[in-house]
């Protein structure tokens, strides 16, 4: 009996981003993530210094709604102006979380 090669698929691609605000939990969601096979790009903010949420929702909100990325992960203080920002992006529906069920 011959068999077939296994197909392996291509690992998830997330983009995620944070403010200010969000900043340290995104580098604990990161480093989390890090050792999963999935391909994580990690959109900024690069610190605590203070940042328009804007410019990064709109960074994942567009990666996946031009299917560069399979998923995105927004992190801010309040999770609302994010969810508003990405929401207007065809394709994308940004939904507010804050508990992990």
């Amino acid at each position: 009996m011959v068999s077939q090669p296994e197909k392996s698929n291509p690992p998830m691609k997330i983009a995620i981003g944070s403010d200010h605000g969000g900043f340290a939990l995104k580098q604990r969601v990161l480093s989390l993530l890090q050792d999963q096979p999935m391909d994580l790009t990690d959109m900024g903010t690069c610190s605590t210094d203070s940042v328009d949420y804007p410019d990064f929702a709109n960074a994942v909100a567009q990666s996946v709604s031009e299917e560069q990325v399979d998923e995105g992960i927004l992190i801010c203080t309040t999770g609302i102006g994010m969810s508003i920002a990405a929401n207007r992006y065809p394709g994308v529906r940004a939904a507010l979380v804050n508990t992990p069920s």
